[in-house]
């Protein structure tokens, strides 16, 4: 049990609402950044308990920034903690709001869930997120509930979208540059996590892979046989007996 669970079990302030199996997938991109300079950003305040957990699990030195929809949200600040409102659906709020904070460490999206909401932070925040950072989208599920905005296979849900960005990972790799070549995405981002629920973006900045050998060949190179292709006349291959 690593110490966010041991946070949350022990928990006796504002109320937190996970689902069990994610503070093991906070813990395993996290824990590099504890007890560091650090500036954090979650959208979904709700009743703040997730705040002071985050504020609790960096150290005195993190700066945590929250963002909900609800006014009443703004009450939940204390030292190290802010919270602006605003709505992810709002661009124009999601732009200003950077700059009102400087470039985050860590951002997650706890927000609203509805689709618009998620790929809406996603493109107005993703270059916010410092070139070592992680961004972190949480309870992409509801990419399968209709109530969201959500459906199996369904165009415009956040892991559709999300699914896209594995090409753009491999971009490097393209034989077809002029229908797909190398983004923004591609030189930033070093990898991507799918995990029941959450969508983990580990970025650093990335140049062209290239391969590299060491050691002393010592097989020889195999080349096998390619076999002779035989063309079959339509009217012989109806004659054919299997």
């Amino acid at each position: 049990m690593n110490d966010l669970e041991q946070y949350f079990n022990n928990n006796t302030k504002r109320l937190i609402h996970k689902w069990q199996h994610y503070f093991e997938i906070y813990d395993r991109h996290f824990h590099a950044f504890r007890n560091k300079e650090i500036h954090l950003l979650e959208f979904g305040v709700s009743h703040g308990g997730s705040l002071q957990m985050w504020k609790q699990y960096f150290g005195e030195k993190a700066k945590i920034y929250g963002v909900d929809i609800n006014p009443a949200c703004k009450a939940l600040e204390e030292e190290g903690i802010e919270i602006f409102i605003g709505s992810q659906e709002d661009r124009n709020f999601l732009q200003e709001l950077k700059t009102k904070i400087p470039p985050v460490d860590i951002l997650i999206d706890d927000g609203g869930h509805a689709m618009k909401q998620q790929i809406y932070t996603f493109e107005e925040l993703y270059d916010h997120v410092r070139p070592d950072g992680i961004y972190l989208c949480e309870d992409t599920h509801t990419s399968y509930w209709k109530d969201f905005g959500g459906g199996y296979k369904r165009k415009g849900t956040f892991l559709e979208y999300s699914k896209n960005l594995i090409d753009q990972l491999y971009a490097w790799h393209s034989e077809q540059k002029n229908k797909f070549s190398v983004t923004s995405f591609t030189q930033s981002a070093f990898s991507l996590h799918f995990y029941n629920g959450i969508v983990v973006i580990e970025k650093r900045p990335m140049t062209e892979p290239f391969d590299v050998k060491t050691g002393n060949p010592v097989v020889a190179r195999y080349r096998p046989k390619v076999p002779k292709i035989i063309k079959i006349s339509s009217k012989l291959w109806k004659n054919l007996k299997v």
